[in-house]
């Protein structure tokens, strides 16, 4: 029999050598070092060997308890090494089925779907609420109460829409689980009333049209970056999302032809998206284009190897004074109540703001249609915001104390450039 003593004082030798135990254990010492618990018993007349990991780590006692176990399976008639296999591949098979791997599979399933940041921003809140507490459990185990504790907790963070958006994922996840049979239910149809109820929806801020002509002005005359102001004056040139346009590239625009067009993978609609681009539009670009046309993106960040931060526009429009009142996204709102106001076709402007179509048959039409009256529109936007910002020829410092006469945003780019 071994003791621990005789192990420890065992030689590797240039071969591999094996130190006997008793009733089959023995240890097997390897030239390069390793010392390996075997066990050798005999199961339908054929020798066979059960590992049971390495010494120190399993101890001389925890072996020999191993061994006797392994023994009494055999008693029953059973070969441990099925056993064996039976458990590994339950272990492999339970962790498929956690909550977490069952997610991320299904992420995984609607990334071509989906846009890229609300995919990110719904993988990022399963990384931070769920997985840390559930997503070790096998789906098929969690019950309504375990789910609402996880809800509860990003509840008492005072974001009850975020806990909405959670438990909504969730379902999906359940969904997407009984679909493929790793569950047979969906717990989070029993939360439908255990949840606070959602705060009331806040549109995003946006100016009346009536402040137009003065938020025009102050645009000219920000004094930050050129690249920002320029960005906010395309933005109400061709009221694109801001996340459209501060991943804009040079390869996606065409100035010889007035055209952008905005790839499928960059849409929340995911589907390719059409700008025409008014002469005030391509003037906007061209400037850019001597500023940052050896770069891909078309408004570089401050590594130009990353487009502009998301932040930027947001910002700026803080600066000029418009804190809670005006987003990168009231441009699409102030675009879309002006140009209704103006008499142009809802379902031509609804088109351009590339906003759903419900409708198949409709959403297949307008793909093709409506691009001459686009093109119309968009250079008689440009024209009434060249007519809106001379309203009184004046142009309103912003920051540092200054005043321009005039208001050419082509004059003022090349003066800076």
């Amino acid at each position: 029999m071994l003791t621990d003593v005789l192990i420890r004082k065992a030689k590797a030798s240039a071969k591999p050598t094996k130190l006997m135990d008793e009733r089959g254990l023995f240890l097997m010492l390897t030239p390069s070092g390793g010392r390996w618990w075997r066990f050798r018993y005999s199961y339908a007349g054929k020798e066979k060997l059960l590992s049971l990991g390495t010494y120190p780590d399993v101890s001389l006692k925890a072996a020999r308890e191993a061994r006797d176990d392994a023994r009494k399976i055999l008693g029953k008639g059973i070969d441990p090494s099925a056993v064996r296999q039976e458990e590994k591949r339950a272990k492999v098979e339970a962790g498929a089925n956690t909550f977490a791997t069952v997610a991320r599979e299904w992420l995984e399933n609607v990334k071509p779907k989906w846009a890229a940041v609300y995919h990110s921003d719904t993988e990022k809140r399963f990384e931070a609420y769920v997985f840390p507490d559930i997503g070790r459990r096998p789906i098929a185990e969690l019950a309504a109460p375990e789910l609402l504790g996880v809800l509860r907790k990003i509840e008492a963070r005072g974001t009850v829409e975020t806990a909405h958006k959670v438990a909504r994922a969730c379902g999906q996840v359940f969904r997407y689980g009984i679909a493929t049979g790793r569950c047979d239910r969906n717990p989070t149809a029993d939360l439908r009333d255990a949840l606070k109820a959602r705060p009331k929806v806040k549109h995003m801020a946006a100016l009346p049209a009536s402040e137009l002509p003065d938020f025009l002005r102050k645009i000219d005359g920000y004094d930050g970056e050129l690249q920002t102001r320029l960005a906010l004056r395309l933005l109400a040139l061709t009221f694109v999302r801001t996340n459209e346009l501060r991943g804009a590239t040079w390869a996606e625009i065409d100035l010889d032809k007035a055209e952008w067009t905005i790839p499928a993978e960059r849409m929340k609609t995911k589907a390719p998206h059409h700008v025409p681009l008014s002469e005030q539009a391509v003037e906007a670009f061209r400037t850019l284009q001597a500023m940052n046309g050896k770069w891909p993106w078309v408004f570089a960040g401050r590594a130009p190897s990353t487009p502009m931060s998301k932040n930027t526009v947001l910002f700026a429009l803080y600066r000029l004074g418009y804190h809670g009142r005006m987003t990168g996204h009231g441009f699409r709102a102030l675009a879309s109540t002006s140009l209704n106001e103006m008499g142009f076709r809802p379902d031509v402007i609804e088109r351009q703001l590339a906003h759903v179509e419900k409708n198949a048959v409709r959403a297949a039409y307008h793909r093709s249609q409506y691009l001459e009256e686009r093109t119309a529109m968009m250079q008689a936007w440009a024209n009434h915001l060249d007519a809106q910002r001379a309203a009184d020829g004046k142009v309103v410092a912003i920051g540092r104390a200054r005043r321009v006469v005039g208001s050419d945003m082509a004059d003022r780019a090349r003066a800076d450039a």
